[in-house]
């Protein structure tokens, strides 16, 4: 080792004395460039040469002087550099002596608990990666648990005093309606004028207005059906003028029909400016204006739908205010989301996309279209006006007494709400509880641990999101309770 030191540093010596060489090199052609000069300005001037040859002369001892101090440096380091390759060279050997010690000592261990343990090497290492795995998924499940805990207290904290504050400041009434009209007459004799002779005037009702005049042993009263609303609205008035005036024929009904339909039309307008009024909204197509106001008589779940948009508009509004956000492109959003129901009537598919649709075809901002088509989740909410839309209609929709559910639809619900829980291995029973806004999970205690609950319980709460359509939350309870029993005989 020391025999090859020397040798390196010899190498060393010998690479720094040929850069002192370059550097001299450099400099005698640097000196020659300036004898150059110096002649070029000789044949120009005669006093100019003489300076810039004085001047070259002390650039050049100048620059030897430093050469000179920079050899003796370059001596220093290279003495110190032989002595730091001395240490070096020692402390390999140590190292070298070191490691060979510490192989043997790995060798004599590892053969030590193979006989202890039965084990292979690979063996041994495989088990200790699986143990390691193991216990890092038990910290990761622990770790994402907790920070799942208190993202979802402070997420729930925030969001229901946002939500709270805002359902609080607002009151409405709620008003159900059905697909059928009940007219009163003046007199039982009025239902005879009504069907005519042979029921000449009942079909000419029916024919021109659109709608089943239902006549029945109920004493002064008939009955409008129709699925259509405003159809139905329109009848209505039909009717009740052609009952004030007394004149009942096709001719009459035709005449007071037209009239009516013009009555609701301007009916609808007024409704549609009052809301845009009430949601302090203003700047809509005329079009939007007429088509929001027909939504006064059409409603959703026994919800009247223009209430609804209404109530959505301002809880929208107070929650962007709470949220610093400007409140009247989200009050906009909303007071438009369900205006696709005016339409569904006339134009294939959801009311979402077709109230999307009709807006984005009267001016409406790129913001105000896609709150409207993501209302229902069809499409993936990208803006605030579109969460706050979403939010606001859930709202509106989801609290008590707002809407009504068929009772086929809500058993049905219910039962597959504890099919989807009942599916997982080691559930035990399954309770849909609070009208379906909870489902209870009791698990075997010997077959699930409380990790394994967490799991059971992030799974239901996924495929539930994903396959049934339900307003506000459903809130999934996994219990693990262990018992211990002893009988004293």
């Amino acid at each position: 080792m020391r025999i090859s030191a020397g040798t390196g540093s010899d190498a060393s010596l010998l690479l720094l004395a040929g850069s002192a060489g370059a550097v001299l090199l450099l400099l005698a052609v640097l000196v020659g460039l300036l004898a150059k000069r110096l002649r070029a300005a000789q044949r120009r001037a005669g006093v100019e040469a003489e300076r810039v040859r004085g001047w070259a002369e002390q650039q050049t001892s100048r620059q030897r002087a430093e050469l000179d101090r920079r050899e003796e440096q370059l001596a220093e380091e290279l003495r110190r550099v032989r002595t730091r390759e001395d240490e070096l060279a020692a402390r390999s050997a140590e190292l070298e002596r070191a490691r060979g010690e510490a192989e043997a000592l790995v060798t004599r261990r590892v053969a030590v608990l193979e006989r202890a343990g039965g084990l292979s090497a690979e063996q041994a290492r495989a088990e200790l990666l699986r143990e390691a795995a193991t216990t890092a998924r038990r910290e990761a499940a622990v770790t994402v648990r907790e920070l799942e805990r208190e993202a979802r207290e402070e997420g729930e904290r925030r969001a229901r005093g946002i939500l709270a504050g805002a359902i609080q400041r607002l009151a409405t009434v709620q008003t159900a309606e059905t697909a059928v009209t009940v007219f009163r007459l003046p007199s039982e004799d009025m239902k005879g004028r009504i069907i005519g002779r042979e029921g000449r005037n009942i079909r000419a009702f029916e024919a021109v207005t659109g709608v089943n005049l239902i006549i029945d042993d109920t004493p002064a009263t008939v009955q409008l059906s129709c699925f259509d609303p405003v159809r139905r609205e329109t009848a209505r008035l039909t009717l009740e003028q052609l009952v004030e005036d007394g004149r009942i024929h096709p001719t009459r009904i035709e005449h007071v029909h037209e009239r009516s339909r013009e009555e609701v039309e301007q009916c609808c307008v007024r409704a549609g400016e009052d809301a845009l009024l009430d949601a302090r909204v203003g700047g809509m197509h005329p079009e939007l204006v007429r088509t929001l106001g027909s939504l006064r008589y059409r409603v959703s779940y026994g919800q009247n739908v223009l209430g609804h948009l209404l109530e959505s508009a301002h809880l929208a509004g107070m929650m962007a205010a709470e949220l610093g956000v400007a409140p009247e492109p989200v009050r906009r959003s909303a007071l438009l989301h369900d205006i696709g129901k005016a339409l569904t009537h006339e134009v294939e598919g959801s009311h979402a996309a077709v109230g999307a649709d009709f807006a984005r075809r009267h001016g409406e901002s790129p913001e105000v279209v896609h709150a409207i088509a993501a209302h229902h989740g069809e499409v993936e909410p990208r803006t605030v006006e579109a969460v706050l839309t979403q939010a606001a209609d859930a709202c509106s929709g989801g609290r008590p007494g707002a809407r009504k559910e068929s009772l086929e639809v809500y058993v049905r619900r219910l039962a597959r709400l504890e099919e989807i829980a009942r599916a997982h291995e080691g559930v035990a029973e399954v309770y849909a509880m609070q009208a379906g806004r909870e489902v209870r999970v009791m698990v075997r205690p010997e077959e699930v641990d409380d990790l394994g609950a967490q799991l059971i319980a992030r799974e239901v709460a996924r495929q539930v999101a994903e396959e049934l359509t339900y307003p506000g939350q459903i809130r999934v309870t996994v219990v693990r309770e262990s018992r211990a029993i002893a009988v004293a005989s």
